[in-house]
């Protein structure tokens, strides 16, 4: 099983340096707009992010490690996920339940006009109160 797809890193770093170049935190926050410390929560908060960390602790980000964080940034501040629905959605197929199969629709014969009279009659009420509101 593969990992997620990720954007390409480069296009989204305009800072002169070449695609496959390692960038610091400070670089990488600079160009994506995420302040330094959110970056290295993530890190806790992400198994996947692990950026090089060389004498002193200074850190330097590979590209698919910046192309992960763009992805993060996308999840968390884009589509509205906790961490904890980012991290499965970035695990992906990998740990991801199996998709619940789709449940039938009900066929003419199943349903009979005195199962559906009351949610009929329950939908139509809404939807005049929804056009009296409106109406206002």
């Amino acid at each position: 099983m593969s990992a997620p797809e990720l954007p390409a890193s480069g296009t989204d770093l305009d800072d002169g340096k070449d695609p496959a170049a390692f960038r610091t935190i400070g670089e990488v926050a600079k160009a994506l707009g995420i302040r330094q410390h959110v970056l290295r929560y993530w890190e806790e908060q992400f198994p996947t992010l692990r950026p090089l960390t060389r004498a002193g602790g200074r850190r330097y980000y590979r590209p698919e490690d910046v192309a992960l964080i763009t992805e993060i940034d996308r999840l968390l501040h884009k589509e509205g996920f906790t961490i904890k629905g980012a991290r499965q959605a970035l695990r992906g197929k990998k740990g991801a339940a199996a998709p619940a199969a789709p449940v039938p629709a009900p066929s003419a014969a199943t349903l009979d006009n005195q199962s559906v009279a009351p949610l009929l009659t329950y939908l139509q009420t809404i939807r005049d109160r929804l056009a009296a509101a409106l109406d206002e």
